[in-house]
């Protein structure tokens, strides 16, 4: 429900906005008759604890009630209990209508959410490594019916990562756990909040991803793939939940920063909030972030030169008219650098080169396909993101292919595959334009 637009009606002071979610969970949705005043509200939910606010919302020209209001509780606890006693119910005796009581939309979820959602009921908390299951249900069950808890372990190892979840029966009990709970816990609803990064974050290629609902390694493999660099993805099953988990790894840190940034808190199915973080490999941020930082630089340099070709003189060092394009940037270990073949050597395999987003300068080009040998010619098609490159001997061709398909150099996703040959393309019908 967008609340903006519609005129609120309401006594006492008017909460900001940014207090509308504090703490999470707070504030409470109702569905009621239009001929439902502010006092019964008040009446009927303050045995559940201090209201701080009431909104009816009202027509902008009628200035009537639409039948929609909203209660703002000072604790979580307060308006999950209000929901879970109060939804289905009748507020008067002479009501024949029964209201409907949700937690209300805040700005990090999708919808108004219900007395069963999981979101609701289960909680993210951090505990000592060496805790059981049994432990941590013992640690918690003083605030309600536990369903289930799970520790997350290592998948290779087996260890506790010092992480967990609880389930219990109703909202109420997380909340109270949430509310009366051992800080050092640093508990909390397990929601995916796209403003939320949980401190300073180690920086690495691996992401892990957390879903409500379960995916598929294909699914997983169809959201990533929007930025360039993916080279692996992996589903991992969790046996205690139907909570969709997975790891995903780049060719190259600017990547896995780029699709943390563009791709956490992404809905997939559209409802369904996705949790992306960085998985601590153990690399050095400081590294990993000046080899972005380079990749970037070179990459912005290179579309330069080819969106104004004029602008090379502008990348000459020291006035050095035989000075070079910044070198070449990849994760992909290339082979030294070898002598090309004489530009009237017979053509035995040619290759066809996707750039994204952009070609990289020929000379650039050149240097990556003169490494594999037997190099004849390397060019551009004017205007394209494409172009070929002439190779002498087959496995020399095949081997650019094997070395470089799919991969990012200077910040330029790559796709090398073979040509069709001069005879094929000669029978095919030509363009009339």
């Amino acid at each position: 429900m967008d609340e903006a637009g519609c005129c609120a009606s309401g006594g006492g002071f008017r909460l900001g906005v940014d207090s509308l979610d504090e703490p999470p969970n707070s504030r409470i949705f109702l569905v009621i008759s239009k001929y439902t005043p502010e006092s019964v509200l008040r009446e009927r939910f303050s045995p559940f604890g201090e209201i701080q606010d009431i909104w009816v919302v009202r027509d902008k020209h009628t200035k009537e009630s639409k039948g929609i209001a909203f209660v703002k509780f000072a604790r979580s606890s307060q308006a999950c209990r209000a929901m879970e006693e109060m939804h289905g119910r009748c507020l008067g005796p002479n009501d024949t209508k029964p209201i409907k009581v949700f937690i209300a939309q805040s700005r990090s979820s999708g919808s108004h959410r219900d007395v069963e959602d999981e979101e609701l009921t289960r909680i993210f908390v951090m505990i000592p490594k060496s805790y059981t299951e049994e432990d941590l249900r013992e640690k918690f069950k003083v605030y309600g019916d536990i369903e289930y808890c799970s520790i997350i372990k290592n998948k290779v190892t087996g260890e506790s990562k010092g992480l967990g979840y609880v389930r219990y029966l109703k909202p109420s009990q997380a909340a109270q756990a949430i509310e009366n709970c051992d800080r050092k816990q640093q508990p909390e609803f397990s929601s995916f909040d796209k403003n939320d990064n949980r401190g300073q974050e180690a920086i690495s290629k691996r992401l892990s991803v957390v879903s409500r609902v379960p995916f598929t390694e294909e699914q997983l493999f169809s959201i990533f793939d929007i930025v360039p660099g993916l080279e692996y993805c992996e589903v991992q099953r969790d046996p205690y939940s139907n909570y969709g988990h997975g790891v995903v790894q780049y060719f190259n840190v600017a990547s896995a920063i780029y699709a943390k940034y563009k791709l956490h808190g992404f809905q997939y199915p559209p409802g369904n909030w996705i949790g992306v973080s960085f998985i601590d490999d153990g690399s050095n941020p400081t590294d990993l972030l000046r080899k972005m930082a380079t990749q970037m630089v070179a990459a912005q340099l290179a579309s330069m030169v080819w969106n104004n070709p004029n602008q090379q003189q502008f990348l000459q060092f020291g006035g050095s008219s035989g000075s070079q394009l910044p070198q070449i940037q990849t994760d992909v270990v290339l082979p030294s650098c070898k002598k090309k073949a004489p530009p009237e050597t017979p053509v035995k395999e040619r290759l066809f080169i996707v750039f994204n987003p952009h070609p990289l300068p020929l000379d650039v080009l050149e240097d990556i396909f003169c490494r594999f040998g037997n190099l004849i010619e390397v060019y551009l098609v004017s205007g394209k993101n494409v172009g070929y490159a002439k190779y002498a001997d087959r496995i020399s061709a095949n081997d650019a292919i094997t070395t470089l398909h799919g991969k990012i150099l200077n910040g330029v996703r790559l796709k090398v595959m073979l040509a069709d040959s001069p005879r094929e393309e000669s029978n095919k019908r030509q363009r009339t334009y």
